[in-house]
């Protein structure tokens, strides 16, 4: 909802001042020259990227849209989540986390938090951090190896659409001036006609110019900046689950487990010392 609003205040913060200047808004109006940038800009974004790059672009755009998943509510659902992994583990052995690891749908743990077993990446995650450790084929050291190469394919697959986007931005304004010499060109073809007919094609090119830049600086880039925030915050996410298996299997107790991954958590998101607490209890008598 804040990336609708900011680029609604985009738009009307250019057309005001625009139309306060003494224009016209159907001066602006232009679908030729939008066509050409756009089309170029698609163009040059298929061509520097993997159809998988693409695929998580799209996604990154969608999520931006719907607002971060990573919020208070989530790190709660985690932290209750994991007591209970853990808590379960100590009390019966590892092997009692088998079926809930194997199956986390079916999981009667799991069930009970939504925003993590509705999250596929969290729920394979978190499985996936518990497994060497059911099995035993990994010890402390070798499991904090393997979570920190997997955190590091997660940064880098943030990286890569961002990366994709933020080159599109770049070249917006190239673009417009693309669309510009474009309509100059035709301007030149119709030197000889009204001074009323060359003045609007003159327009419509520097429109493209306008187009090319309004986007780069007013939506691509600050929409890639977005993205950049959220993964951020999905991989601060990430690695706080990691703290706290690797807290657990180097025997700390999954209530000091959790609380020093806690403080790890950027204030907005971090659940203070009572409402951790209030957690654990949530969780034991849930």
């Amino acid at each position: 909802m804040f990336v609708i609003a900011g680029a609604i205040v985009v738009v009307a913060a250019v057309l005001a001042g625009f139309t306060l200047s003494g224009g016209t808004v159907g001066a602006l109006f232009h679908p030729t020259e939008l066509l050409t940038i756009g089309g170029a800009a698609l163009g040059a974004l298929i061509i520097m990227s993997p159809v998988k790059v693409l695929k998580d672009l799209m996604r990154g755009i969608l999520a931006t849209l719907k607002g971060p998943p990573y919020n208070k509510e989530t790190y709660s659902q985690l932290f209750k989540a994991l007591y209970d992994l853990l808590r379960l583990a100590r009390r019966e052995g590892l092997i009692a986390l088998e079926s809930h690891v194997a199956h986390p749908h079916d999981s009667a743990i799991f069930s009970k938090y939504p925003l993590i077993v509705g999250n596929h990446h969290i729920s394979q995650f978190i499985c996936g951090a518990l497994s060497p450790v059911i099995e035993g084929t990994a010890t402390p050291s070798q499991l904090s190896s393997l979570l920190d190469t997997e955190l590091h394919t997660i940064e880098e697959e943030h990286h890569a659409p961002l990366l994709a986007l933020s080159k599109t931005a770049d070249a917006m304004p190239g673009f417009g001036i693309v669309a510009a010499v474009l309509g100059i060109v035709i301007t030149m073809g119709a030197i000889d006609g009204p001074v009323e007919e060359i003045g609007h094609k003159v327009g419509a090119a520097l429109v493209g110019t306008f187009l090319g830049i309004l986007i780069s600086y007013g939506f691509l880039g600050p929409l890639a900046a977005r993205m950049e925030a959220m993964g951020t915050d999905e991989l601060a996410f990430f690695r706080t689950i990691a703290k706290i298996v690797l807290g657990f299997v180097n025997d700390v107790p999954p209530k000091v487990a959790i609380d020093q991954a806690r403080r790890g958590v950027a204030s907005e998101f971090r659940p203070s010392r009572e409402e951790l607490d209030q957690l654990f209890k949530d969780a034991e008598t849930a």
